[in-house]
């Protein structure tokens, strides 16, 4: 069957009076959006506006770790937002400090700044690394090292970082001091750390992805990340590591570093830390934490409700042993992704992922694309998301139980038989 005849009706105005083609009158077109309204969730399930059922593999990107309407979460949205919702960073927030204490104590970090998005973490991140390059090591232009097909956000200096043309083009002219490296290329980085710092020192930081998402799923290899952590305490160069996506557990461990054995200096986090309130973090030991009153701030960072909501999925992935179930599920779903790459091998390059973030990718051969998978998926239920143009990625809620992993691998089954 090809795309063309796949079964997912088309929009039109719903029984609330919703109507997409209104929606992309007045909505900037900066998506290329599905066809589909989604209405309502719980658990592992989202129910569209015609009231279909899916399964939700896609998790608004890796973003909500109790999935839909938890009820820890909607008692924490609920309580405090009758209770205080936003004061700004002008004075104490309790919430903000708990969270933080709550995130020092489960990781290698001594200190965390609060923001909105992996985006604005990743810039608190670049700012510090440039401060402490300039007022520490003593550097005049300081180059961050980034690799390509990596993502760090979509701010200017975060597409900067991001080693992939397309996010870049006709955004120009580009934040200057960053290079990029091939991923897990040990030698491609020891010669640009070489070749960079060849006459004065020069390199402030690394910075990539434990597992890199938006580029093909592709984890970090262990031997590759122990030798940058080796190259960056001989020359004083910041590790900072990119856990937007596949931190909070994700990957089986609650950050993607611990899966290398090897700890950054500065780490961010963002999706899965607020399970679907915007919020996001950078967290730093405290020997590169140069950041003075006035270096940096964020309006809403930080605030009492983005952080209690946030505290509430710390919890909440303690008390149900969450991180237990992200690793036998996510053995799971890889098993049963194999087993139907075995199957499809002429359509099937390989499986690949920690935890319950994984891709599946198409071979390059083939004249089909992630985007026709994930729309296949979509008729038979199943919500997925591209990973590139040829990788399916793979993302659902932690509390994904053992029979949902097998009916979205059933309905992948059938929509990979379609083409």
């Amino acid at each position: 069957m090809s795309p063309e005849t796949l079964q997912i009706p088309a929009l039109s105005v719903d029984s609330t009076g919703f109507s997409p083609a209104e929606f992309d009158t007045y909505v900037m077109q900066t998506y290329a959006r599905f066809p589909l309204t989604l209405e309502r969730g719980e658990g592992c399930r989202v129910w569209d506006t015609d009231g279909r059922s899916y399964l939700d593999f896609v998790a608004g990107i890796a973003t909500c770790t109790l999935g839909h309407a938890h009820p820890a979460f909607v008692q924490a949205v609920s309580q405090q937002v009758q209770t205080l919702h936003h004061v700004s960073n002008l004075y104490y927030v309790r919430e903000q400090g708990e969270l933080a204490k709550w995130l020092v104590e489960h990781s290698c970090a001594d200190r965390a700044f609060f923001c909105n998005s992996g985006a604005e973490a990743n810039e608190a991140a670049i700012k510090l690394a440039r401060k402490h390059a300039h007022t520490v090591r003593g550097i005049a232009e300081p180059m961050i090292i980034t690799a390509h097909a990596s993502f760090h956000g979509r701010t200017l200096a975060t597409i900067t970082a991001t080693g992939q043309p397309k996010y870049q083009q006709n955004f120009d002219p580009l934040m200057p001091g960053f290079h990029y490296v091939p991923y897990n290329d040990t030698a491609a980085i020891e010669a640009a750390i070489e070749t960079l710092d060849r006459d004065t020192p020069r390199v402030a930081a690394i910075m990539l992805e434990a597992l890199q998402g938006e580029g093909g799923v592709r984890p970090g290899d262990r031997a590759y990340f122990q030798r940058i952590r080796q190259l960056c305490d001989e020359k004083g160069i910041l590790l900072i590591l990119d856990e937007v996506q596949v931190g909070m557990g994700r990957s089986g461990k609650l950050w993607g570093y611990e899966n290398l054995g090897i700890e950054p200096d500065l780490f961010t986090s963002a999706k899965g830390l607020g399970g679907g309130i915007p919020i996001g973090a950078m967290l730093c030991k405290s020997a590169c934490n140069v950041f003075q009153p006035g270096d940096h701030a964020s309006t809403f960072g930080g605030n009492p409700f983005a952080c209690a909501v946030a505290l509430a999925v710390c919890h909440t992935l303690e008390q149900e042993h969450l991180l237990e179930n992200v690793q036998q599920r996510g053995e799971q779903l890889r098993s049963g992704l194999e087993a139907i790459a075995h199957k499809y091998p002429t359509l099937i390059k390989e499986v690949r992922g920690w935890g319950l973030i994984n891709g599946l990718e198409l071979n390059a051969n083939v004249d089909l694309t992630s985007a026709q998978v994930v729309k296949a998926a979509m008729a038979q239920g199943l919500l997925l998301v591209p990973a590139g143009p040829k990788v399916v990625r793979f993302v659902p809620p932690l509390i994904v139980s053992a029979s949902e992993i097998d009916q979205a691998l059933h309905a992948l089954d059938r929509a990979i038989a379609s083409f």
